[in-house]
């Protein structure tokens, strides 16, 4: 089971690491691979999604992890189209007629997938408890000690 240590326990510096600068620099590269090759930028957004959805894990449910794909899927977005912009590139793959609005888009789908990840991991902490439980013996049970010998 994929168990990263919990988000919140983290240091400060850490936490902006992975929750800014990291969507920031994806986005960024996918920007730049926009205007260069379609199927580069949809790898890239394909290791964001999946980075979206391991990132859930760190959290101790969907809810909490919901709160990091957003403001991630934001960062990613806007750097997205920030760097775009700068380089002024002519894209290789549609941003839409208002590509503003992909933000929105990167938002509510960092959001889904971040929150999908904590779910997921919350579901496999349950269990893992649940088994660790059954294979506990009962108090005063002689299950593992060698009194009756």
């Amino acid at each position: 089971m994929y168990s990263p240590p919990p988000f919140n326990e983290r240091s400060e510096g850490q936490k902006v690491i992975i929750g800014a600068v990291i969507p920031a620099l994806v986005g960024g590269l996918a920007g730049f691979l926009v205007g260069v090759s379609a199927p580069a930028y949809w790898a890239v957004g394909l290791l964001a999604a999946v980075g979206a959805f391991l990132g859930g894990f760190e959290h101790a449910d969907g809810w909490d992890a919901a709160d990091r794909g957003f403001f991630g899927g934001v960062i990613y977005g806007t750097s997205l189209l920030l760097v775009h912009e700068l380089i002024h590139n002519t894209a290789k793959v549609s941003l839409g007629s208002f590509p503003p609005f992909l933000v929105v888009i990167t938002a509510l789908a960092g959001t889904l997938l971040s929150a999908g990840g904590g779910r997921v991991a919350r579901t496999q902490r349950r269990r893992a408890a649940a088994t660790a439980a059954d294979r506990t013996p009962p108090p005063g049970s002689s299950a593992g000690s060698s009194a009756g010998l």
